[in-house]
């Protein structure tokens, strides 16, 4: 079985090595939410590295910035980042869904680094916009960060959180929707269809761009651009493919969960070699 000794330094070696160790993680596991933590990992990669100020050793101070994970069942993605940034010991994640392990299928605050408990969806945005209301109250420089599932969107209390936002101003809020257009049971086009998405976000008061989810560089333009409109908050619509980095995984649904076989595992951690 093949293991990772490759020390990244550039983002485009962390999102292949994040890639590697979400499969990895998942395959010792025999359980674990494949194909939406391989959609965000290069999101990810782009806030924890680049744009966030949030650190191990700031994790506990008011100043810090933000990241609640709404789409909380693509946790594999979230722990591999945190684990390279020192929040804990990579080796932890061998425990990834065992009897008793705080690396648990969702977000928990018992592991370091995560801010809030998440995974009932339509939960995680309704959080970031009162930390943002907070921080504005505390007149802070602190940004807020979330990352909602498109198939979330089917759930009424993000849009209460879309008028609340743009309610009060929010400009120090950013969401990203991972646009990978698949949900666990089948598209989002026959599930629940979310088109003209940005017209309707924008007609909640955001001020709303595209982007590429999987290019580095324009995440990382995209987000330093923030805010988008002074007095607004801001949504990024990040398209992605689910399973992205995995020929066999890319657009196929049965990966939203699902474990590798030895075969299947030796195999992508070829093509992401």
């Amino acid at each position: 079985m093949k293991e990772d000794t490759l020390i990244a330094t550039s983002l485009r070696e962390k999102s292949l090595l994040y890639r590697r160790n979400i499969i990895k993680y998942i395959y010792h596991a025999k359980a674990g939410h494949t194909g939406g933590s391989l959609s965000i990992v290069d999101i990810l990669n782009v806030l924890y590295n680049e744009i966030m100020q949030v650190s191990p050793e700031n994790f506990t101070s008011p100043t810090r910035d933000r990241y609640v994970q709404s789409k909380g069942h693509c946790v594999e993605a979230l722990y591999v980042v945190l684990a390279d940034l020192g929040f804990f010991p990579e080796e932890d994640l061998r425990t990834l869904c065992q009897y008793e392990s705080a690396y648990i299928g969702h977000p928990t605050k018992y592991v370091n680094g995560i801010e809030q408990n998440t995974g009932g969806l339509g939960h995680g945005l309704s959080i970031c916009a009162g930390m943002a209301l907070a921080a504005k109250k505390d007149h802070s420089d602190v940004k807020v960060y979330t990352i909602l599932g498109d198939g979330e969107l089917a759930e009424g209390s993000n849009w209460e959180a879309l008028m609340f936002a743009a309610h009060y101003h929010l400009d120090n809020l950013c969401a990203v929707l991972d646009y990978n257009k698949l949900q666990i049971t089948s598209s989002n086009s026959e599930v629940m269809g979310l088109e003209p998405i940005d017209k309707k976000l924008e007609a909640f008061g955001w001020a709303v761009r595209h982007v590429d989810g999987h290019n580095l560089e324009e995440l990382s333009a995209t987000f330093k651009a923030m805010p988008f409109e002074e007095g607004k908050p801001s949504f990024v619509i990040a398209h992605t493919i689910k399973g992205k980095g995995v020929s066999y995984m890319e657009n196929v649904l049965k990966w939203h969960h699902g474990v590798p076989t030895e075969e299947q595992y030796e195999l992508a951690m070829t093509e992401l070699a």
